[in-house]
């Protein structure tokens, strides 16, 4: 079954989400990779209120059409390089959810458990499929600072689809993937 999620993202709506949950996200999202993640971890001032929101890690390829901006691709971006931002982030900001491929790290994982946030995997490959859940764009910051790929994009989604892969009690489905795997290793080594 999948759990159907609109924006805000309050925590009364992402702390019984567990861990292989799929998920349907409507609302709103902002994009952010590497040079937004530290501008805000450096003390940066947001341009948009976060709190109860999502941030996306993808630098969406978008055209101007007819002076709208019009969004071709949008797939993940390997999130595990925004770990040494991340916890600040979610502490500083409440994001309450994360999107990206790939996982994150234990100061990530501790930060979803202790302040309510979730990590959600989208697919990783599947850009221009993505991008058709992305209903408008609403805003773009820090455009011509960062380029394209690394601004702040406010999208409008809906039926977003991902997967919960780190819930907010800090159970994590890489962990669980990891150990098993380590297992079936430790047995075939023997």
């Amino acid at each position: 079954m999948i759990r159907e999620l609109e924006y805000p993202f309050a925590l009364n709506k992402i702390r019984d989400l567990t861990v292989g949950q799929r998920v349907s996200i409507s609302g709103k999202l902002f994009t952010g990779r590497d040079r937004l993640h530290k501008y805000l971890f450096d003390g940066g001032k947001s341009p948009v209120d976060l709190k109860d929101g999502a941030i996306y890690h993808a630098g969406p390829v978008a055209i101007r059409r007819d002076g709208v901006w019009v969004v071709k691709a949008a797939g993940p971006t390997t999130s595990m390089r925004e770990e040494p931002y991340m916890a600040k982030i979610i502490e500083h900001y409440r994001v309450r959810v994360i999107i990206g491929k790939g996982g994150m790290g234990e100061a990530t994982r501790n930060a979803c458990a202790k302040y309510g946030c979730v990590y959600l995997q989208a697919v990783g490959g599947a850009a221009s499929l993505l991008a058709e859940s992305i209903k408008a764009v609403n805003s773009v910051s820090f455009l011509s600072e960062f380029g394209a790929a690394e601004a702040l994009w406010e999208l409008t989604v809906k039926g977003f689809r991902a997967v919960v892969t780190i819930d907010a009690a800090g159970r994590s489905l890489h962990k669980r993937i990891e150990r098993s795997s380590r297992r079936v290793l430790e047995k075939v080594l023997k």
